[in-house]
């Protein structure tokens, strides 16, 4: 296993976005203009979170790492009226930025001055990212290029075409369309990509810190958000990893974009942890940033019954996968579960193309695998919306492929449901839940002995795209690294050459002692 792909560490961020579900996310855009007058539009504002709620959310605490899965298991269900004891914003994995903050660094990633702020509220947050520590000098200076006042801006939104920025329900900026007819590169396209390049830029900054990496070792990255950049002619060829690296300062980095819906990530992980298997980079970043489309999406729902509106965080992740080290754990790229053209769309025929039909080649028993990790939404956001505990719908159906298999008997599956699987804490950002929450803590706890060998599940919706009706997914193990293993028995050609000259040489000699 000497050349397996190592995961050398994770991070996990979230950007709160209260004022961005008002008027970004789809769920509430279409009800504009389909009933602009409805109650549900009237009555949302009174169910957005504060700041401070949105810390104490205890999936939120799971997901950038001050708690554990396990706290959440203990949790009584449901979330969204309890809070966490110590919440705070920074976890070992990331941080849970402020909506202003957020709006600031999505100024810092525009290349192409698209990003227009009123200059009192730039020079707010200019003070609020120099202490943040993360973001260099020259960075931060972009926010004093700002000069615009409330009616600049209001004119850039009302005359111009501009996406509006808001801010605690104030307009406070403007993101300006990047060409006069191009569907493609308006207004509220280019707003779009710029939060997801810069949720991407927040979680790789992270990830640098969290593994103490030289960002110049870094040789490639994948980008997997749901989004995709260009213009008229290409209108998915561009290059988020690409920008994002720049803005990081990953100069020596080149990239591509992956995309597969949900599953994209777990595509990404794969075609990373191949190019280090096969030597052609050392390291490689996958990265995703977040998707403002899905902020709310299920709002009505929630308002409906009472709640408040959990679909507030724009989310952001970043793995690293390395050259083996003998210590992190190895990403086995032998060992691939797939939803293929002809596998099926029935629940049974896509968990058995995912995760046993590679187990069995393999020679493993479900019960070989600590813990599988497959879509990990919250069910705090998915119940009431009547989409049920989507990890839990999973475990239950694997569990069930495992006493059809006779891996475990029929009055197990509760506890295999339990033990081996895990309580959804990821926000419903399409493709962030798909089993990559999970690899972050998987690496901590194969690095504790807690485990030997867990499975990533990505599962994704092609038909979504109107060109074809089928399912997707794959899915890998992560296994506990065995330690370099000294290739003692593999002689070079060099060394064979030699050893035949050698034997050659005796032998002649041996006939003319005779």
């Amino acid at each position: 296993m000497s050349d397996y792909a190592v995961i050398k560490g994770a991070s996990y961020v979230l950007a709160a976005a209260p004022d961005m579900v008002l008027h970004n996310g789809t769920t509430q855009t279409t009800e504009m203009i389909v009933n602009p007058e409805s109650e549900y539009l009237k009555e949302l504002p009174n169910h957005l979170r504060s700041f401070d709620d949105v810390l104490a959310y205890i999936p939120n605490q799971v997901y950038i790492g001050n708690m554990t899965n396990k706290d959440l298991a203990a949790t009584e269900f449901p979330y969204y009226d309890k809070k966490a004891e110590k919440a705070e914003r920074y976890g070992k994995y990331g941080e849970i930025m402020p909506q202003d903050e957020f709006i600031g660094l999505m100024q810092i990633c525009d290349v192409f001055d698209l990003v227009k702020l009123e200059a009192g509220f730039a020079q707010e947050v200019k003070a609020k990212l120099t202490a943040h520590g993360m973001l260099k000098e020259e960075q931060i200076a972009i926010l004093d290029k700002n000069n615009d006042t409330d009616e600049t801006i209001a004119a850039l939104v009302n005359d111009e075409h501009s996406e509006p920025i808001y801010h605690n329900f104030k307009l406070v900026g403007a993101v300006k369309r990047a060409h006069d007819v191009d569907v493609n590169l308006s207004a509220h396209v280019m707003f779009e990509n710029i939060v997801a390049k810069a949720s991407s830029v927040l979680a790789m900054l992270h990830l640098i810190k969290n593994t103490g990496i030289d960002p110049a070792e870094i040789e490639y990255v994948v980008d997997c958000c749901e989004e995709a950049c260009g213009d008229m002619n290409q209108r998915g060829g561009g290059n988020f990893a690409k920008a994002a690296a720049e803005v990081v300062g990953l100069v020596n980095a080149t990239g591509s974009d992956v995309r597969g819906f949900c599953a994209g990530p777990a595509h990404a992980i794969l075609d990373a942890a191949s190019l280090v298997k096969a030597g052609t980079f050392k390291n490689v970043i996958v990265t995703a940033g977040g998707c403002t489309a899905k902020l709310g999406m299920n709002g009505k729902d929630h308002v409906k019954k009472g709640l408040p509106i959990l679909e507030d965080c724009l989310g952001g992740f970043a793995v690293l996968l390395s050259e083996n080290d003998g210590v992190n754990p190895v990403i086995r790229t032998d060992i691939v579960g797939r939803h293929t053209v002809g596998t099926g769309s029935s629940p049974q025929a896509v968990i058995g193309g995912l995760v046993t039909d590679s187990l069995d080649k393999a020679g493993l028993k479900l019960t070989d695998v600590d813990k599988f990790a497959p879509e990990l939404q919250n069910p705090d956001i998915t119940k009431p919306a009547g989409a049920g505990d989507v990890p839990e719908a999973n475990y239950k159906m694997i569990a069930a492929l495992g006493v059809k298999r006779g891996d475990i008997a029929r009055t197990d599956i509760p506890s295999f449901v339990a033990e081996r699987g895990l309580v959804g804490w990821a926000p419903t950002q399409g493709h962030i839940p798909s089993g990559v929450p999970y690899m972050g803590p998987c690496r901590e706890d194969i690095l504790a002995g807690d485990i030997k060998r867990a499975m990533i599940i990505g599962k994704g919706s092609l038909f979504l795209g109107r060109m074809t009706n089928l399912f997707d997914g794959v899915s890998f193990l992560v296994e506990a690294n065995p330690g370099k293993q000294e290739a003692a028995a593999a002689v070079s050609e060099e060394t064979i050459k030699s050893l035949i000259g050698e034997a050659m040489r005796d032998f002649a000699k041996s006939l003319i002692a005779e």
